[in-house]
């Protein structure tokens, strides 16, 4: 099973790159966003690499006027875990960690996309995340995270969309969670899921800032950590323990506001304070929690779609219990107070919260979100 991969020296094991490991839900994937700074205009793009179930998929997508546009390509990979072209869609590392481009093409509904990210700090590393559901490993998975600065073009149905200078996030990830079809038996005993996943990139124009906390039912937390850089002078603080205060929408489980509070090594403390603005971006587009075209389905040697999610429409699918439409990304609003001075940023809030939750008030599956 010999492979382009072969010729780099890049290998774990003594066998060929084609094979990753004897676990059938390891996965390698890219994911990136991008925003307008007045908010107007939203792209997302992933492309996961699932080599035991010798799958590759991709997803492009716009969100502008009141619409979410997605764009999904699947194809058997053969092995080839180098050639990242899905269909329409292709990421190219230009140079790694730092310079990557990626550029879409579906002539059948017009869209045409040349995007470059360019890397404004080094990759963070956050903490390994290692997680069971009773003795079945759940997810056991490595991320490194950068703020990006876009140049490029979107062009979709008559409208061009110019890129230059917008901010955004990419990220790496690699290892197991699940992917594919679900596992035919469940663990005994039965247990309610349960899931609170909150995640923030931030970009001002002098710093970048990232929170992201994974909680149990309790509401202690089990991956945590905030990173705040100055990129005038480089300097840069991890926070494993900080004060953090979620707001939610009145009878929802959608994030409104967000409050951090930062102690750093030398006594120094920042406040952070984020708004979360509507419209949402649905990760289902990049194939969470999609029924059909989740990660490492087997849609075929190669096939394709495109669908649109009326905005308008998708919260009230939710609150009938359309389970994917959860999990999201909201438009963000961020202010900054440190010692140095006050800023003023934007980014996004992700969120994905199933079953209970103690701090927030959930109790059960869905309370909060099914009317």
């Amino acid at each position: 099973m010999l492979t382009p991969a072969d010729d780099y020296p890049l290998h774990q094991t003594p066998a060929p790159l084609a094979f990753a490991s004897g676990e059938r839900n390891f996965y390698d994937r890219f994911f990136f966003n991008g925003y307008a700074p007045d908010g107007s205009v939203f792209f997302a793009v992933a492309l996961g690499v699932y080599p035991q179930l010798n799958i590759m998929d991709a997803s492009f997508c716009l969100l502008i006027d009141g619409k979410q546009h997605n764009w999904r390509a699947s194809k058997h990979m053969l092995g080839d875990r180098l050639n990242l072209n899905v269909g329409p869609i292709s990421v190219e590392i230009l140079e790694p960690m730092h310079r990557v481009r990626i550029t879409v093409a579906d002539a059948q509904s017009a869209l045409s996309a040349t995007l470059e990210a360019t890397a404004r700090h080094d990759a963070i590393e956050e903490p390994r995340f290692t997680r069971h559901n009773g003795p079945r490993l759940f997810m056991d998975y490595t991320r490194a995270t950068q703020n990006v600065s876009w140049q490029g073009a979107i062009s979709f149905d008559g409208t061009s969309v110019d890129v230059a200078a917008w901010h955004g996030t990419r990220d790496r990830s690699w290892g197991i969670r699940p992917i594919g079809e679900s596992d035919p038996q469940p663990g005994v005993p039965a247990m309610v899921p349960q899931f609170y996943w909150l995640w923030t990139p931030i970009n001002f124009d002098t710093h970048v800032l990232f929170c992201h906390t994974n909680d149990d039912g309790e509401g202690s937390p089990w991956n945590r950590r905030a990173v705040l850089q100055n990129l005038e002078n480089g300097a840069l603080q991890h926070y494993e323990q900080f004060g953090l205060n979620v707001g939610y929408h009145a009878d929802t489980r959608r994030v409104a506001t967000l409050d951090l509070d930062l102690k750093s090594a030398d006594g120094a403390m920042h406040h952070v304070h984020m708004q979360a603005h509507a419209p949402a971006f649905y990760m289902q587009g990049l194939g969470y929690t999609h029924p059909e075209w989740g990660h490492g389905n087997n849609q075929g040697e190669l096939k394709t779609a495109y669908d649109v999610i009326d905005l308008e429409g998708a919260e009230a699918a939710l609150r009938q219990g359309s389970m994917h439409h959860l999990h999201i990304q909201a438009p963000t609003t961020v202010s900054l107070e440190t010692g140095e001075g006050n800023f003023t940023g934007r980014g996004v809030i992700e969120q994905l919260f199933i079953g209970p939750h103690a701090p927030s008030g959930f109790e059960d599956l869905l309370d909060r979100i099914v009317a």
